[in-house]
């Protein structure tokens, strides 16, 4: 499905969304629009530069190794960046489930939107060898918060999941065997 192309101008500055950006853990059971996901996926790996395929998060090498899924009510998605369009995985609403191998954190369960940030490890390891862990981690903190300041500025509240068993992660979301979980980020309208 393709996405409706991202805004490239807000309605409150960077300062605002870093003076109001805080972890948000209750959240209403209201929707997000297709817009609002667009724009989220837009900010955590979407593509800057066409020419030279540059993303919202900088990335070691410019090797890109994050993989972005979604879970919503009405199922799985994968993110396609180049296309910026998702692909549905499964029609299963996964979020109770991932929110049990989130040791039954219950802000996953309740947010609209789980952001599932995974990563390729092969294709740093390649490059950067033993450094390759450590650099995968400090992209996908880039990449997450994106999410929490494009949260912010669409109105919405996020938490970062960092605490989750991630192989049944990977399980439950049916990933490809390189795609390793390391990150969730619940986002929605916050109580």
């Amino acid at each position: 499905m393709k996405l409706s192309p991202p805004r490239l101008k807000g309605h409150i500055s960077l300062e605002e969304t870093l003076t109001n950006r805080r972890s948000r853990r209750s959240f209403s059971h209201r929707n997000l629009s297709w817009e609002q996901i667009s724009q989220l996926l837009w900010a955590a790996q979407g593509i800057t530069d066409e020419v030279n395929g540059f993303r919202t998060a900088p990335s070691a090498g410019a090797l890109r190794p994050m993989e972005i899924y979604l879970a919503t009510h009405d199922g799985t998605y994968h993110y396609k960046p180049d296309e910026h369009e998702i692909e549905q995985t499964s029609t299963v609403d996964k979020r109770p489930e991932i929110s049990r191998a989130a040791f039954g954190q219950p802000c996953i369960r309740q947010a609209a939107l789980g952001i599932i940030i995974a990563a390729t490890h092969q294709k740093v390891v390649e490059v950067y060898g033993e450094r390759a862990k450590r650099l995968i981690d400090m992209e996908a903190g880039h990449v997450a918060q994106n999410i929490h300041l494009q949260a912010v500025a669409l109105g919405l509240g996020s938490v970062p999941i960092g605490a989750f068993d991630y192989d049944e992660a990977q399980n439950i979301l049916a990933l490809p065997e390189e795609h390793e979980p390391v990150y969730i980020v619940s986002v929605g309208y916050s109580l």
